[in-house]
């Protein structure tokens, strides 16, 4: 039977019949549930009331509960808008959070930069750079860009331009217009492109053509033919940005018309982006382990998260049903928009027959996606089941990865990456410095890593990657990788299954190795394609991110350590070998072939290879 903690009793006698949002804490003071109420009291306190008659999910999330905040707002609206910041933030686990089966593309024009660019990118940050997006395909960005490079002569190169020397190819075959060379001087011309770009990317390519065909009349008229030539080709290149659409509405309004189904455990949220009159574009978004949540706390949240990462707000949003917020969503929108945008609810006529359509299309998305979910589900529970015959572990919902990566002892870095039921979980991949080792040591560096992750586990619960319990760890290595990590382990007082992952001598994924057993794999089992993956993956995620913090300055860092090398020397020998591995690996002779390096540097450089050898720091 359901009891209330005395403490909980505590804080509902207390909270006011106000306006405001409540904020629900676990044990670990970890936020799990974000709401508002235009009464807190009455809200709050109902969650706690008829605990029988709740649902389980709803049950989870009040005997999960150990301690309840609240902020009192003015209004109905302020609680809504932060309500929205507080989920946005701390991704409540109980609340609607939006996850979309892929991360879209977007193009960003990246306006923090003198001279900005038009590339893609995958992620939206808080900065001065304007994001156009989502797109539903990476095909489909890429055909925009091609466009946009092939008739504006703007940059595609992310190099420091007061820095260099000669401008690129690009500028040559007259695909750039060189800001490197000329700067200043083509200042405005360049800004008057990227005006242009933002306007197409808006959608707003009438005004943009109209605009270019009264200066390509312009230009005729006053006989400037080459120019007016120049201008007719980008009208006939901007218009073919326009893919065959189809008309859903006469009057050319910039319409979103929002659709939502739900079976008993994932939502589908389906959006058609209707621009100048016609339907562009749609994406469909997934939410599982909802908290039975109505349809006004879907909506109200769709539209808070969306919207808030896009960079378009319509003049319209069409949604299915009425919901209590439209006032506060709409004042909302206003701030990010700048104009009114009107959340409508149709009853009848073309504006119903779409929001039918986009339910149709949610509802066979939703069936799609569960066909392919419960496929994939049903493939991972088998290879689960390969594993516990060999390895007896139970069941793995979540598999972390560790792998460990350094050049010549310097910059070691370890990584970790996550499987959730054999999906790759990017969002809660990690990257590690090492700070305690700085020599090759795989094992004290290992050491390292997953002292810090356990220490996370236990005592850091505000991190959401960290916060979360694996059910197996593998190690990029053998025995010794696994001993090193289970004495850490057991340090903590965890028991948690720890297996090694081995290769052969071909440097392939061979076995796995478990309390001191080997068990080589067969390579036409599930397992084994696992495992390989698994092992690929964070080999992969390592060596990527050593690159990031290495490069010529860690080289040079390491040539430092020479009396003889001095700066002009380094130089010359990066320039000649072009890295450390080549520079260590090269007979006298071939150093000799550097200009400044005779025999007696040379043979300076080789005793100082041969010393590190020795002592472990190469």
């Amino acid at each position: 039977m359901f009891k209330i903690r005395p403490e909980i009793e505590e804080i509902l006698k207390k909270i006011p019949k106000l306006p405001g949002v409540y904020i629900m804490k676990d044990v670990y003071g970890r936020i799990i549930y974000v709401g508002k109420s235009k009464e807190l009291k009455n809200r709050v306190v109902s969650y706690f009331r008829g605990f029988n008659s709740h649902s389980p999910k709803t049950q989870t999330l009040v005997v999960n509960i150990t301690d309840i905040e609240y902020i009192i707002t003015d209004t109905e609206e302020e609680a809504l808008a932060l309500e929205a910041n507080l989920i946005k933030k701390n991704r409540p686990k109980f609340n609607v959070l939006l996850k979309d089966d892929k991360q879209y593309p977007y193009i960003m024009v990246t306006l923090e930069d003198d001279f900005p660019r038009v590339v893609k990118t995958r992620e939206i940050k808080n900065t001065r750079n304007k994001y156009f997006g989502p797109y539903s395909s990476n095909y489909a960005v890429n055909e925009i860009l091609e466009e946009i490079h092939k008739n504006f002569q703007i940059r595609k190169c992310d190099r420091n331009l007061s820095k260099v020397k000669r401008p690129c190819l690009n500028y040559h075959i007259k695909k750039c217009i060189g800001p490197c060379i000329y700067g200043d001087e083509i200042q405005a011309e360049y800004t008057k492109m990227i005006d242009e770009i933002i306007v197409i990317l808006n959608g707003n390519q009438k005004q943009l053509i109209k605009q270019l065909e009264k200066e390509m009349q312009e230009s005729a008229e006053n006989m400037a033919f080459e120019k007016a030539i120049k201008i007719r080709d980008k009208i006939i290149s901007i218009k073919s940005l326009k893919t065959e659409q189809k008309v859903v509405n006469t009057n050319g309004i910039d319409q979103d018309i929002i659709g939502v189904v739900k079976n008993k455990d994932n939502i589908c949220i389906t959006v058609f982006f209707v621009r100048e009159g016609k339907l562009i574009d749609h994406q469909n978004f997934i939410i599982d382990e909802l908290m039975d949540s109505s349809y006004d706390e879907i909506i109200r949240s769709f539209i808070y998260q969306f919207y808030s990462d896009t960079s378009f707000v319509p003049k319209e949003i069409i949604i299915e049903n009425n919901i209590e917020d439209i006032n506060a969503l709409e004042e909302y929108l206003y701030k990010l928009r700048k104009k009114k945008t009107s959340i409508i609810i149709p009853q009848k006529g073309d504006k119903k027959r779409l929001v039918n359509l986009v339910l149709k299309n949610a509802n066979e998305y939703l069936d799609k996606y569960l066909e392919k979910h419960n496929s994939k589900m049903l493939k991972y529970d088998k290879t689960i089941e390969e594993l516990n015959q060999i390895i007896p572990i139970g069941e793995i919902e979540r598999i972390e990865a560790y792998d460990i990566s350094n050049i010549y002892g310097v910059f070691n870095v370890g990584t970790m990456i996550v499987y959730e039921n054999g999906t790759r979980k990017k969002n809660d991949y990690r990257k590690f410095k090492i700070k305690t080792v700085n020599k090759i040591d795989d094992y004290g560096s290992m050491r390292e890593v997953l002292g810090r992750r356990f220490s996370r586990l236990i005592d850091e619960y505000d991190e959401q990657s960290f916060s979360k319990w694996p059910q197996l760890i593998l190690l990029d290595g053998g025995k010794g990788q696994v001993s090193v990590v289970k004495e850490v382990m057991d340090s903590y007082g965890l028991n948690i299954p720890i297996i090694g992952m081995f290769k052969d001598q071909f440097h392939r994924t061979k076995g796995l190795i478990y309390e001191g057993e080997e068990y080589v794999l067969d390579k036409s089992t599930l397992l084994y394609k696992l495992i390989f993956e698994i092992q690929e993956e964070v080999h992969r995620f390592a060596i990527n991110y050593h690159k990031t913090l290495r490069g010529k300055s860690v080289t040079s860092s390491i040539l430092e350590d020479i009396p003889s090398v001095g700066k002009k020397r380094r130089e010359e020998l990066l320039k000649h070998f072009e890295n450390i591995t080549m520079i260590q690996n090269a007979t006298l002779e071939e150093l000799m072939e550097v200009p400044s390096v005779d025999k007696k540097t040379a043979l300076e450089i080789k005793k100082h290879f041969i010393a590190s050898e020795k002592n472990g720091t190469v």
